[in-house]
């Protein structure tokens, strides 16, 4: 691997921004996808497989092992969001059938793999319920200062919850994993990085920038827009394009069912480029902890910002970042790379 490249972990639940996230990280010239772990969250953790392996197909990035994990959170029922991501997890699209195989260990050990082969230098990503990450832990209990750097997108501070009214998606599927997670890393070199709602829901795609990433990518097509016909075909010559745009219409679809507009949140792209450039955005540190118990509040994520609590902080919590500086990079990285892809 050179120098110039970071070795890069990423535990995806692929999820239709968790694809864009992957297709970031494959246009980065500075990481290097040394692993897949796949978790269940936006869709079984069969289908994450399926997504991540085929998303490698389209993109022609053969070599990068995915493994499986958990099938159910530590210790509730497993619930999953095809209403946001479709059937499939990646909306209206279809990716190519994968032709390589999963790895022969599940992802909690590709999670310790990963950071005893590159131990002080392993850069790693969670997008999805921690699920995969507590168990690694568990089973290395090192690991949190075998990482050079972890960020994860997932809580709400200060803000409004997307799942209950106060609790995230990824921590309320699983927040026993979350509390065990962030318990683990209280004793880490370099504190995680947590990218709440509060942080993400900036980051707004919308159809035009959409269409700057087309043009970019050497494959402009007709933007999207609310007056389309429900699933309506990508036109697009570019194959990651067509799979992107399809993915993305559902996405526009719901959230403007959800009264916020024809567009959509890039929650996992942001999470990769802060793990890849930290200066994107702007942290404060403080104790986090995840509410287990609470009737109305299971899956919270409270940051304790006055030092109540008299605990060291274990999280670097996201609270200001530039959309405008994220989208260049972001269009920049994706369309080069796309131009780069064979046409089919």
């Amino acid at each position: 691997m050179s120098a110039a490249r970071l070795p890069v972990f990423v535990d995806v639940d692929t999820g239709v921004d968790d694809a864009m996230a992957l297709a970031y990280l494959f246009g980065s010239p500075d990481a290097e996808v040394i692993g897949i772990a796949s978790t269940a969250g936006n869709v079984d953790v069969h289908q994450v497989c399926e997504n991540n392996l085929g998303l490698l197909q389209l993109c022609g990035r053969s070599g990068v092992p995915v493994s499986k994990g958990a099938e159910a959170p530590l210790s509730a029922p497993l619930r999953t969001a095809e209403d946001t991501h479709g059937p499939q997890g990646l909306g209206y699209a279809r990716l190519p059938a994968p032709t390589a195989e999963l790895t022969a260990y599940d992802a909690a050990q590709a999670w310790v793999r990963a950071a005893r082969a590159h131990p002080g230098e392993l850069i790693a990503v969670a997008t999805g319920p921690l699920t995969n990450l507590a168990l690694a832990v568990r089973a290395e209990p090192a690991l949190p200062r075998l990482v050079r750097r972890l960020v994860i997108m997932g809580g709400a501070f200060d803000y409004r919850g997307n799942t209950t009214p106060v609790a995230e998606w990824n921590v309320s599927v699983d927040p026993e994993a979350a509390a065990e997670v962030f318990a683990a890393f209280s004793d880490a070199d370099e504190l995680p990085i947590v990218l709440g709602l509060n942080l993400t829901e900036n980051i707004m795609l919308t159809p035009e920038l959409l269409g700057a990433l087309a043009d970019t990518a050497g494959s402009p097509s007709r933007p999207l827009s609310e007056h389309d016909d429900r699933g309506a075909a990508s036109a697009a010559a570019n194959p990651l394009i067509r799979v992107l745009e399809d993915a993305m219409r559902f996405y526009f679809e719901f959230h403007h069912d959800c009264g916020e507009g024809y567009l959509a949140h890039l929650h996992d792209p942001l999470a990769v480029a802060v793990a890849l450039d930290p200066e994107l955005v702007r942290c404060r540190p403080a104790p986090v902890d995840v509410e287990l118990t609470g009737t109305l509040t299971r899956g919270m994520t409270i940051a304790d910002w006055s030092g109540r609590w008299g605990r060291k902080p274990n999280a670097l919590i996201g609270v200001d970042v530039d959309p405008t500086a994220f989208f260049d990079r972001f269009i920049a990285r994706v369309g080069a790379f796309a131009r780069q892809l064979p046409y089919s």
